[in-house]
């Protein structure tokens, strides 16, 4: 299904009906959209998906409908608190399906239309929402706003993390060949028949119940996104929230996400980095659908050390976020040390 993740069938949906099936979470990683990268990062995929499920089961005690419906310990679906408890970290998320039909491409664009057309009662919505309560040093949002424009009295945007005075609000595309942030109007369209208020609404809520956790583990969340399925007028959050690659978090102010593998490449393999910006451009340019068939280079595997320290952070925030020791990991404050070090 992804570069991190695998997608597991139990049960088709149909026209009228949500089926069966399951994420599993994997240790690999991505950035900069590139696919899989050539490490893995242990136990990383057990750190998401622990995460992940907490924070849809958060959401369920708030009142927020999701797509979840347990994580698997032995065989069985449970709640992921009994997962903890067994010491088992699960790698597995039971979850209801929605049809996600191929977005077709023809001289035109792409026609959303078809893809709308092509589903049922039920259909997962082809847009990202993406929320930021902070803007951090290397967000997209300092590419295509300034400061001023949120109200910051900046004639730029400074080396450091920026909060904003009330949450932003975005949509960008899902399906598409390369991502791209939409208008109103636009994201409106591509939204179907959801209704646009409601996502965005939905979005808050997540961010509301996120950052709340946050607050209480000692860590600050910067930004993140939903996916939405749509059945029968109602929506529900599909896909995964709050875990350290979906969103981005800090911890004494340094990135405790899949953030510092991004900056660790910008600094250490910054030729790979600018070939893959230019490649994406050209591709736009020249409407080229892979632009990865444009980057000269590939990505070179980390050092042991960067693998080893990244491993740490992620288990060591799941460790503080979920309030418990089901990794063997050092205390959050040390991992962020470590990891400070080479970010």
């Amino acid at each position: 299904m992804t570069s991190v993740k695998n997608f597991r069938v139990e049960q088709h949906p149909d026209d009228d009906s949500l089926g069966r099936g399951a994420f599993v979470f994997t240790d690999d990683y991505s950035v900069f959209d590139w696919g899989k990268m050539p490490d893995a990062i242990p136990e990383k995929g057990a750190s998401l998906c622990t995460m992940g499920a907490f924070n849809f089961e958060l959401l369920e005690d708030a009142g927020v409908p999701t797509h979840y419906r347990g994580v698997y310990s032995d065989g069985e679906v449970v709640g992921v608190e009994e997962a903890v408890a067994a010491g088992d970290p699960p790698t597995e998320m039971a979850i209801d399906l929605t049809r996600a039909p191929e977005l077709p491409v023809t001289e035109t664009g792409y026609d959303y239309d078809a893809y709308f057309a092509a589903t049922g009662s039920h259909v997962l919505v082809p847009l990202e929402v993406v929320f930021r309560n902070r803007v951090p040093v290397g967000s997209s949002l300092r590419e295509r706003r300034s400061p001023a424009s949120f109200g910051l009295s900046r004639a730029g945007w400074p080396d450091e993390a920026v909060d904003v005075p009330e949450t932003v609000v975005e949509f960008s595309t899902k399906f598409e060949k390369q991502d791209r942030y939409l208008d109103r109007t636009e994201a409106a369209r591509l939204a179907g028949p959801a209704d646009l208020a409601e996502l965005e609404a939905l979005a808050r809520d997540v961010n509301r119940v996120v950052s709340e956790r946050a607050e209480q583990a000692g860590l600050v969340h910067q930004d993140g996104k939903i996916e939405c399925l749509f059945q029968d007028g109602d929506l529900r959050v599909a896909d995964v929230v709050g875990t350290f690659d979906e969103n981005r978090f800090a911890y004494d102010r340094q990135q405790v996400s899949k953030e510092v593998l991004r900056q660790y490449h910008e600094r250490s393999q910054s030729e790979w980095v600018e070939a893959v910006s230019e490649a994406k451009e050209r591709a736009a340019t020249e409407a080229v659908a892979d632009w990865r068939a444009l980057c000269g280079p590939d990505p070179q595997p980390l050092p042991a050390d960067v693998v080893r320290r990244t491993r740490d952070l992620y288990c060591a925030g799941t460790n503080t976020y979920l309030d418990t020791d089901l990794f063997d990991a050092p205390p959050l404050d040390e991992a962020v040390a470590a990891v400070r070090r080479f970010s």
